[in-house]
């Protein structure tokens, strides 16, 4: 395989040719890693350790991801558990944050990122490697996630992306797989790229990468059933929150992780969460992704409308603006900012209310809240009734309306007598 002669490493964290003589690789088993694992051993004549990250991928083939690393010449596997670690200091904050990127993105494999380099940077330093390998491309997300995560959390380590030193595209990387007898899942029936773990899956290329095309749905998706061939009957669940995080599901007290697994079961059964999406990468560049995150979409929708129910206008117009804003912060790679420490305070303050027990409705692709219980409710019936024996004050309301509507009625004629202004 030959190697891009226009890249040029500048950047003072990259490790070049010789500098090293072993290395830890992120390892997913796919078809970027299992080359890179080839030829890394290559190119730098250096052994490599693969590390695989267990965030809860739903087909659990670490059995033979283990042996392929072997088979291709891993000097040490490691297989790290990162489940119960993912859910309780990740998952747990993005569902009080009502994750949600650019109309829907539960933010999954950001997310993921964070851990895996976290994880990535105390391999290296157990097993006293100067260097950490990944595969991602030039022109994606992860590469930067990966390389400021790790640089933050040890500035002495540096990094190797071989996919932006070697002149191939995709079809290139299968047939150069085939060639040197790695095996693969991708072929001419089956083109696409995943990321898997317990908070989503994200597919990517072929033609959901041309948006004048439809992606063909029943060839992309890997959990959920289409929504058509869903189930004919609806299903009506019932998650109890305390503090904005889930901690029983139909009257059961189960831990976030199991919640998490049984509603991407019980979801994608139903069809829900598969989202396609035109997403805004860091890098500047413009994809479309296809998306399943069953247990994600349920949950961010039952917490938000609780959050809402126990919140005052102000409170939750305030925390859209901060949701939003630590969603843009976790995808475009600024976990370690200051900033997101002082947003993760007001995000657990405000989460602090957030307790009781929502009803939804799963059919065909649909997530409905159909009820919504809290001590700290702050709807009172009372107060809301169409009923006649209501205690709102009604008389109160044409004189809070006048003073309401001062400023705009004001502007308003002053608008019309002074037209030449506008």
């Amino acid at each position: 395989m030959k190697t891009t002669t226009d890249y040029k490493k500048i950047a003072s964290h990259e490790a070049h040719k010789g500098e090293f003589k072993k290395c830890i690789l992120l390892y997913s088993g796919g078809l970027d890693s299992s080359i890179l694992l080839k030829w890394i051993q290559e190119h730098y004549q250096c052994e490599v350790i693969t590390l695989t990250v267990d965030l809860g991928k739903k087909n659990n083939n670490f059995a033979e991801i283990l042996k392929k690393a072997t088979d291709l010449g891993a000097t040490k596997i490691i297989l790290y558990d990162a489940k119960e670690e993912f859910a309780n200091e990740l998952l747990s904050l993005a569902i009080k944050a009502n994750a949600d990127y650019q109309g829907g993105y539960a933010l999954s494999c950001p997310l993921g990122r964070v851990i895996i380099a976290k994880i990535a940077v105390q391999m290296a330093k157990e097993h006293n490697c100067p260097v950490i390998a990944h595969g991602c491309t030039g022109k994606g997300n992860d590469q930067v996630r990966f390389e400021s995560y790790i640089t933050t959390l040890n500035p002495t380590l540096k990094t190797i992306a071989p996919v932006r030193e070697w002149s191939m595209g995709r079809n290139e990387q299968i047939k150069y797989a085939k060639k040197n007898n790695i095996p693969i899942t991708q072929n001419d029936e089956s083109p696409y790229s995943h990321d898997e773990n317990i908070w989503g899956n994200t597919s990517e290329g072929a033609e959901i990468e041309e948006t004048e095309k439809i992606p063909i749905i029943e060839r992309i998706l890997k959990w959920c059933t289409v929504p058509e061939k869903a189930c004919y009957r609806n299903q009506v669940i019932k998650i109890e929150f305390y503090k904005g995080i889930p901690i029983a599901l139909n009257d059961k007290n189960k831990s976030l992780i199991d919640i998490i697994s049984e509603l991407n079961t019980i979801g994608a059964a139903h069809g829900v969460g598969i989202l396609h999406m035109i997403e805004d990468r860091i890098t500047g560049l413009k994809v479309r992704g296809v998306y399943e995150q069953p247990a994600a979409s349920i949950l961010v929708a039952a917490h938000k409308n609780l959050e809402q129910l126990v919140s005052t206008i102000e409170e939750n117009e305030m925390k859209n603006f901060i949701d939003s804003k630590w969603a843009y912060l976790t995808y475009t790679a600024k976990w370690y900012d200051p900033i997101m420490q002082h947003l993760k305070y007001y995000i657990e303050s405000q989460n602090n209310k957030v307790s009781g027990t929502v009803k939804v409705k799963l059919y065909k692709g649909n997530i409905e809240i159909i009820t919504l219980e809290s001590k700290y409710s702050l709807l009172d019936k009372n107060l809301a009734t169409f009923d006649k024996n209501g205690t709102f004050n009604q008389n109160a309301s044409a004189g809070f309306i006048e003073i309401y509507n001062l400023a705009q009625k004001i502007s308003f004629q002053h608008q019309k007598k002074h037209e030449e202004l506008w």
